[in-house]
């Protein structure tokens, strides 16, 4: 109970500290700096309004960008607001409308309003004043929240009870005793994993590292778990999440019921949408036809046969609906949704034998317990040593809020873990060092994989090293060579004196105004190191091979000034489409042939703020298939015993290079 309490509180805390922020970027002061940002457009432009396929009042706004947008915080679905400037422009006024997302790109929003009134006031509203869209909280989310782990503490069921105090930790989970499953085309540790999902008759977790085929076990051991079971509900955080899994279970021959806002699904779910589902019911035409009966009946005074009638209308109204609604419901093996989606009214009164929540490593704990409250059993499928929830408020974070269900049963009931310990993504020395560091060296290459290359003359493992030559010197290590690599000229550089010398200025690390890092001179070197290797490799042969590149930083204001630098690079525009530039969590679940890292940090200090996140780094080096390049500062970095290791690993296993200047 203390355990739930806790998770309230701190639950309670994040959400003010959200609300507070959401405050403060109320005043006039803060447009300037956040304008296009990923929670604020301003301004923007009407383009024009209509309806979509729900029948939903849709209107279209515009931006201006420099297409270079790294997040966005209007999925579909979301709550945003529009607002202006007050008249003597200290604050910002919000206009009294809930819009919702229909549809998001960089430089266009589509909005679903409330009603003809309100897309009224906004128009008039836009004659006299600039108009911005900002992203509203999402109270709901923290409603279902609170609402589960009170109902959670409180329950009186005897199978929720159990339950609840297996994943606590208060008792011992159990399991059936059941033969080997063996399912031909998967590994032996997939294998046993299925066995142990099937044989648990509490809680189960598939452990599945980067590239070790976690969904496709999920998958299968949803199916094997059909073969007992008439019914599951699989959830997971994202809409994004659940899609996906919900496609490989379809294409595995389930019949699937996605549960949801379709504005938020993809567009290969929809057709399994409750919506999409009801309207295609055989008898939906009737209850069509009831309907619109009905609404032109409202407001008039019929007569006394006529009221006999309508009440005959509406008595087959809810009969339709109810059997619909239960037609859809026996006819689904699998129900999907987000873990919040699970308190949806038409999930009221739903119970399942089994739960399976997918990504469960980056779902905040409170979301899983709305999820548990209706399943007697809970297999979670994840990677705690991948990219974790998104908590907002530091204090709340660091007393535990951060800390996932299935961390915590990982930690207390290991006897429940399976992991799959195959991966078939990365070259052996690309997973050497991870495998090492967060998975005890249980990891191992699929033959297939193993000793994958992109050129039988490369090393999978090359690290780019920023270190100046005087420093080096300074330090008694390698070399005497100086500098970071120069700016160059013509198309490979800036061409530019003046440029260069603002370079020479701008060495090492810095901070933007938000608070995000960048480094100058290392991005340059980025898109250098980039260019080299693929002259290396040939271009026609990566054209024609499609060879495909990702680069990562931590730090989203690397991230935008090496775009802007590739965008610069004629070099490029033939293979523009292979390459990607994105955040760390931009590229999880994600692989690329061949993935730069851009560390950023270059100090005196062994000062590495947002790389002190080590899962988030080990994100970043398992997306490599076949090459992994790391640029950075090796003084900086060796100063945390992470890097340090990482940076010996390179050493031992691939190649070092010195950056020089030009």
């Amino acid at each position: 109970m203390s355990i739930l309490n806790t998770l309230d509180e701190l639950l309670k805390m994040e959400q003010d500290y959200e609300r507070a922020a959401y405050s403060r970027s109320l005043s006039a002061d803060s447009i300037s700096g956040r304008a296009n940002e990923a929670d604020c457009k301003y301004p923007v432009t009407l383009n024009g309004y209509g309806y979509n396929a729900l029948n939903q009042l849709i209107l279209t706004v515009s931006y201006e960008t420099d297409g270079d947008e790294l997040d966005n915080d209007f999925e579909p679905g979301h709550p945003a607001t529009f607002f202006h400037l007050s008249p003597d422009g200290t604050a910002i006024v919000e206009l009294p409308y809930l819009c919702f997302v229909d549809s998001y790109k960089e430089g266009v929003l589509q909005l679903q309003l409330p009603n003809k009134s309100s897309l009224a006031s906004i128009q008039e509203k836009a004659k006299n004043c600039l108009l911005g869209i900002r992203a509203a909280i999402d109270d709901t989310s923290y409603r279902v929240m609170h609402e589960a782990l009170h109902a959670a503490m409180h329950s009186t069921d005897v199978k929720f009870v159990r339950l609840r105090d297996t994943l606590i930790g208060n008792l011992n989970p159990r399991f059936r005793q059941l033969p080997p499953v063996t399912v031909p085309w998967l590994n032996k540790s997939q294998n046993e994993a299925i066995r142990k999902v099937v044989a648990a008759m509490d809680v189960a977790i598939v452990h599945g590292p980067p590239g070790t085929g976690k969904t496709t076990t999920l998958v299968e051991a949803i199916f094997e778990t059909l073969q007992r079971e008439t019914q599951v509900l699989v959830c997971a955080p994202s809409n994004a999440a659940v899609d996906w899994i919900s496609e490989q279970l379809s294409k595995r021959g389930l019949n699937v019921l996605r549960i949801g806002n379709p504005l938020k699904m993809s567009d290969e779910m929809l057709a399994c949408s409750y919506e999409r589902r009801y309207a295609d019911h055989p008898d939906y035409p009737e209850l069509w036809n009831i309907r619109r009966t009905l609404r032109e009946a409202s407001g008039s005074k019929p007569s006394h046969e006529r009221q006999n009638q309508l009440r005959r209308l509406r008595k087959r109204q809810m009969e339709l609906e109810i059997k619909i609604n239960a037609d859809l419901f026996e006819q689904a093996s699998v129900v999907s949704c987000t873990l919040i989606g699970s308190a949806y009214h038409i999930m009221e009164h739903r119970h399942f034998s089994t739960l399976f929540i997918d990504e469960a490593a980056q779902a905040l704990a409170p979301a899983c317990w709305a999820a548990i409250l209706k399943a007697d059993r809970v297999i979670f499928g994840g990677d705690h040593q991948q990219l974790p929830p998104t908590v907002k408020c530091p204090e709340a974070a660091r007393k535990g809020l951060a800390d996932t269900l299935m961390q915590h049963v990982v930690r207390t009931r290991p006897e429940c873990v399976s992991l799959l310990d195959t991966q078939y993504r990365m070259h052996r020395d690309i997973m050497a060092f991870p495998s090492r560091w967060f998975y005890h060296g249980q990891l191992k290459a699929a033959p297939e994989v193993a000793n994958r290359v992109i050129h039988l003359m490369d090393t999978p493992l090359t690290w780019v090293d920023t270190v100046s030559g005087e420093r080096r010197t300074e330090n008694g290590e390698r070399g005497t060579e100086s500098g970071e690599r120069g700016t160059g000229n013509g198309e490979r550089g800036t061409g530019s004196g003046e440029q260069r010398a603002d370079s020479l200025k701008e060495k090492g690390e810095r901070r933007n105004r938000v608070g995000s890092i960048s480094n100058v001179d290392e991005a340059k070197l980025v898109v250098h190191t980039l260019r080299d290797y693929v002259d290396m490799i040939g271009l026609e042969r990566i054209v024609s091979d499609n060879v495909d590149f990702g680069i990562i930083s931590p730090y989203r204001a690397q991230v935008r000034l090496i775009r802007r630098l590739l965008k610069m690079q004629r070099f490029y525009r033939r293979i523009r489409q292979q390459v990607s530039v994105h955040t760390v969590d931009g590229f999880q679940g994600q692989e690329r042939d061949v993935i730069v890292i851009s560390m950023v940090r270059d100090n005196d200090e062994g000062q590495i703020g947002f790389l002190g996140d080590l899962r988030r780094m080990n994100v970043a080096i398992t997306r490599a298939r076949m090459k992994l390049i790391i640029i950075g500062n090796s003084e900086t970095l060796s100063k945390h015993r992470f890097y340090k290791a990482l940076f010996e690993h390179f050493q031992e296993k691939g190649q070092l290079v010195e950056a020089q200047s030009d």
